[in-house]
């Protein structure tokens, strides 16, 4: 498996763990935990593009 077949993986789980992260949010919301929802999104998020910066560089690098 390569190195980008990985990230897709990776990237993927991401995705949706994001999507049941926001489904959680919506379905607790005004429960007392939005600031811990919205804390685990974030953190979620910046994984996500941290992942997708990495994988369009070895994209890069892999045409070359």
């Amino acid at each position: 498996m390569s190195d980008l077949d990985e990230l897709d993986i990776r990237i993927a789980a991401l995705r949706e763990n994001l999507r049941e992260l926001v489904e959680q949010a919506a379905a607790y919301s005004g429960a007392g935990d939005d600031d811990l929802g919205a804390e685990r999104i974030a953190e979620q998020e910046a994984e996500l593009e941290r992942l997708l910066a990495q994988r369009e560089t070895l994209a890069k690098a892999k045409s070359r």
